[in-house]
């Protein structure tokens, strides 16, 4: 309870609360504001846009439960907002291979050449599909939330996450399974 405690006083106009709440999940903001912004710099100018539209705003937050959906929402939306200012926010059929710098220690997503492939895999999806299987299994978000920070219809959200799934498992070669014996079989 005592995120709503905070949220209350933050709604209140306490600015050391409403830090606070930022503060307990600034990885998940900026893991979040990076997979948008590809680098650093542009992920921490998205956040700092968040914050002063969360101080701004925080009065038409009903459901103080939801802060964190809320606030995320208002994340993706400024860094959706400053790629179309810098006219970088392209398709993914558009996008380039990764660069070196995107595939140095500088991103958080580059631990291990499994990660490399699942963002070579990840861009062969369409746009829809990549953003909503990067906010489900890369942020950890749940599919109302997801669909609430993107403006599409729950069932929207949930077929696309099939659809890029079942992309997934053909580029893969995910159609075979295990049996019971431990055998694999074609499905």
């Amino acid at each position: 309870m005592r995120i709503s405690r905070l949220v209350k006083q933050a709604k209140n106009g306490n600015k050391e609360a409403l830090l606070q709440l930022i503060m307990a999940d600034q990885d998940a903001y900026y893991r979040l504001a990076y997979s948008y912004m590809g680098n650093e710099h542009d992920a921490m100018d998205a956040m700092e846009d968040m914050i002063v539209s969360i101080y701004e705003k925080i009065d038409q937050l009903h459901n103080i439960e939801a802060f964190y959906s809320w606030s995320k929402t208002i994340l993706v939306n400024r860094c959706k907002t400053l790629l179309r200012k810098k006219k970088r926010y392209l398709p993914m059929e558009e996008m380039h291979e990764p660069s070196h710098a995107e595939l140095t220690d500088d991103n958080p997503f580059r631990y291990t050449e499994s990660a490399i492939d699942m963002h070579e895999l990840l861009s062969r999806l369409n746009p829809k599909q990549r953003e909503v299987i990067e906010l489900r299994y890369v942020h950890d978000l749940p599919y109302q939330t997801i669909a609430d920070m993107t403006g599409a219809p729950l069932g929207t959200i949930k077929s696309r996450m099939s659809q890029g799934i079942q992309k997934l498992k053909v580029l893969i070669g995910g159609d075979r399974y295990e049996n019971d014996q431990g055998e694999i079989t074609r499905a």
